[in-house]
């Protein structure tokens, strides 16, 4: 575990490889998955939560979209000293593990959800159905050449007598 101490000054200086970080770098220790702790450099005392809340902070100010809306905030400040608050704690940590777990679908659903919103997307849906239904009624292509065939032999028939009426007519007169 890396272990960052943070002085007086307010610069936090990683022991491991003897240089000052910022925040920065420490976003990305939490971004790469590495295990680390921040000790007070006079006390020991662990400061880890104070800097990811502080990270978090600048996050949110920085406008990359807030995950911590003022209402939710508001919400957590409540369960601070309320007999729920420990479950409350394992309950966002089940809630983002099971996330973090099922992301990729989640983003997929998200991305559906998204399109479905987009009217470029619906446009383009209900053409593809006005189209389908189009087709259903248009003749198929085999069709299409059946059916002139079709259309040309009626046309010569009908130019033709029918020889039943020839019979009928001759047989009329005979009588």
């Amino acid at each position: 575990m890396r272990i960052l101490r943070k002085y007086t000054n307010r610069r936090l200086y990683d022991t491991s490889r003897s240089c000052y970080v910022t925040l920065e770098d420490v976003k990305q220790l939490v971004l790469n998955g590495e295990n680390f702790q921040v000790q007070d450099s006079k006390t020991g005392n662990d400061l880890t939560r104070n800097i990811l809340l502080q990270i978090i902070s600048e996050q949110e100010a920085e406008g990359h979209g807030t995950l911590l809306t003022n209402q939710v905030l508001q919400q957590l400040i409540r369960f601070y000293g309320d007999s729920m608050q420990g479950m409350m704690s394992q309950y966002l940590e089940q809630s983002i593990a099971a996330f973090l777990e099922h992301q990729d679908r989640i983003r997929e659903q998200m991305q559906t959800m998204m399109g479905a919103a987009n009217p470029l997307t619906m446009m383009g849906r209900f053409a593809d159905q006005n189209m389908a239904v189009w087709n259903m009624f248009a003749p198929k292509q085999g069709e299409e050449e059946s059916s002139a065939e079709s259309a040309k032999g009626a046309e010569a028939e009908a130019e033709q007598p029918a020889p039943d009426s020839a019979d009928k007519k001759g047989k009329s007169d005979d009588q």
